[in-house]
């Protein structure tokens, strides 16, 4: 199982969680709490693994505006997080990934028709578009054969990653909320997310 964590914005957090086996880091270029600037991003992305996913997340922002960030910070992936059409997106070198808000199974009969490499299944937004703490019906999901395109985010944690896994078979798992205490990263809580949702147990380990 591959594990995206977002809402990065120090290189501490960054390196704990690539350390700890994270598949992805989100950057959020769009108004949150755990908003960056393109320059701090930058900072971050030069010094991770070539093989980590560097995914910028945007909201309604312009191509022409995610094309001159994604450039210049070293962006491996573009996740649309708002109520963009893909078409205008495409072609660019980014690899792209569209969330779509789960509120009924009509959300989920959709996800067919969007021409993006990923989709990221989330929940309804609040205050914000993502980032929430709260999770949607996985059953709604279920329907959905298991796909190397999918990915599961909105409410994740340590104790509920399994289920999800279970229920969606989704490509990557996304978590953000889920990993912090007091509205920032805490490297304990990534390390135990990540074990579990790839399935490591310290038992297990033990026994090898």
């Amino acid at each position: 199982m591959k594990v995206k964590i977002c809402g990065i914005k120090s290189v501490e957090v960054a390196h704990h969680a690539v350390n700890a086996g994270a598949d992805a880091l989100g950057f959020v270029f769009a108004p949150s709490k755990r908003e960056i600037s393109p320059e701090q991003a930058k900072g971050i992305i030069k010094e991770l693994p070539q093989e980590t996913w560097k995914v910028g997340v945007f909201v309604n922002e312009t191509p022409e505006k995610i094309v001159e960030i994604a450039e210049a910070v070293g962006l491996t992936h573009i996740q649309l997080h708002g109520e963009e059409q893909v078409s205008p997106y495409k072609g660019q070198d980014n690899i792209l990934i569209k969330s779509v808000s789960v509120k009924s199974e009509s959300d989920i009969d959709k996800v067919g028709e969007i021409e993006a490499d990923y989709i990221l299944l989330d929940s309804p937004p609040s205050l914000y578009k993502g980032g929430n703490g709260t999770s949607f019906n996985w059953s709604l999901a279920s329907k959905l054969k298991a796909s190397n395109k999918i990915l599961l985010a909105g409410g994740l944690n340590a104790e509920n990653v399994q289920q999800a896994i279970q229920t969606v078979k989704p490509y990557m798992v996304d978590v953000s909320s889920g990993v912090e205490t007091d509205g920032e990263k805490d490297p304990i809580k990534i390390s135990i997310f990540i074990n579990e949702a790839k399935g490591i147990r310290e038992d297990e380990e033990d026994e090898n």
